[in-house]
């Protein structure tokens, strides 16, 4: 295995497109690193480029020690998994493992043991005989990351290998792929659009948007300290709740400290630790956005003024618990709730929160704040 380095890699079409703006990373040897992001903010195209399936506008990469901006796909010693599976429909599971290896030469012995061990590997032992057409879409795509396998190569290349499944085999498949990175020490880049995928699989995480970087750490670290609105927002299911207000200092009919006003006269009351935290004192006066998971809220008496009245527009139940869909002013908010006691659309009721679990970022830029 191999470890693999971007240094300021950068994808502009001919049009003046920027497909992605100067990524820098590095996975290390027999890491599972993660690309995770919208359609369309750059994270096929960067793994392509690691491939070698799109031309490099300027920067450099490398795997292992060697320099491949223009290594052709084939000699760079990595195997690709496709969303699509790319099976021959002709072939046998047997043939379509051994495919590869036919085409760079190795001899039968060679490939019989590669294919033995692949199918080993991914019990694949009972569906050899078989063509593609007669399997299922788990069974085809674990011949898929099979004729990877038999490959062994420096390192594997994984465009959205799950998608094209459903719920169930998607889980099913992330056990598979967690299983066999452990079982191989492989270096692993894996594609996804899928937050959960992401969060799951991946030993660290590089969350794009429109070509750019946005943050690179490990999926705890993400989940508990996003670098701005879009990670907060975009890592986490149901997402963050962003409460927009002015910062402002308690008076005298209360204990003085920082609030937020929101939704006219709506203020609600930060956490002492916040208090102390001169980035947030610097800001008295202007307005930012509070994000709170929906774990961190929940649904109270009413008895507190420094609570937040908002009112139910949805309730969801999905069995061991509920999502309940509420407004307050202008701002959406989502619980995670109990499915026990759970309230009625319509209603008005108040929410309390971890002050404590809050987030805060600049209205502005969305960059977060301490």
């Amino acid at each position: 295995m191999a470890s693999v380095k971007l240094d300021n890699l950068r994808k502009v079409y001919p049009n003046g497109y920027v497909g992605v703006a100067d990524a820098s990373f590095q996975v290390a040897d027999g890491e599972l690193l993660v690309l995770v992001g919208p359609s369309g903010c750059g994270k096929s195209t960067l793994l392509r480029m690691i491939a070698g399936l799109e031309t490099i506008t300027s920067g450099t990469l490398k795997i292992g020690d060697r320099v491949v901006n223009d290594v052709s796909p084939k000699d760079r010693d990595i195997a690709m998994v496709f969303q699509s599976y790319a099976l021959y429909p002709h072939m046998t599971v047997a043939e379509n493992l051994a495919f590869g290896l036919k085409l760079r030469g190795h001899d039968r012995a060679a490939i019989a043991g590669r294919v033995a061990e692949a199918a080993k590997t991914l019990e694949l032992d009972e569906l050899l005989d078989r063509k593609p057409g007669a399997l299922s879409g788990g069974q085809r795509q674990r011949v898929a990351l099979g004729r990877a396998l038999v490959r062994k190569p420096q390192v594997f290349l994984l465009d959205e290998p799950l998608s094209n499944l459903d719920a169930k085999l998607r889980m099913s498949m992330r056990v598979e792929i967690a299983r066999l990175h452990r079982q191989l020490g492989a270096t692993m880049v894996y594609v996804t659009h899928d937050q959960i995928e992401a969060m799951t699989l991946g030993q660290r995480i590089v969350v794009l948007d429109k070509g750019l970087i946005q943050q690179i750490d490990t999926p705890m670290a993400l989940y508990e300290k996003p670098a701005n609105v879009f990670v907060a927002t975009f890592l986490g299911s149901p997402k963050m709740n962003l409460l927009q207000g002015e910062l402002v200092e308690g008076g005298s009919e209360r204990d003085r400290g920082l609030w937020l006003r929101i939704a006219g006269d709506i203020e609600l009351p930060l956490s002492p630790e916040d208090f102390m935290r001169d980035a947030l004192r610097s800001r008295l006066g202007q307005r930012l956005d509070m994000g709170l998971r929906p774990e961190d809220m929940r649904i109270v008496d009413g008895s507190d003024r420094a609570q937040l009245p908002a009112r139910v527009e949805a309730v969801e139940p999905v069995g061991n618990e509920a999502f309940v869909n509420l407004r307050c002013g202008d701002s959406e908010i989502i619980l995670r709730q109990p499915p026990n006691d759970l309230p009625t659309p319509g209603d008005v009721v108040h929410l309390a929160y971890a002050p404590g679990r809050a987030h805060f970022f600049d209205s502005d830029t969305g960059a977060r704040i301490g």
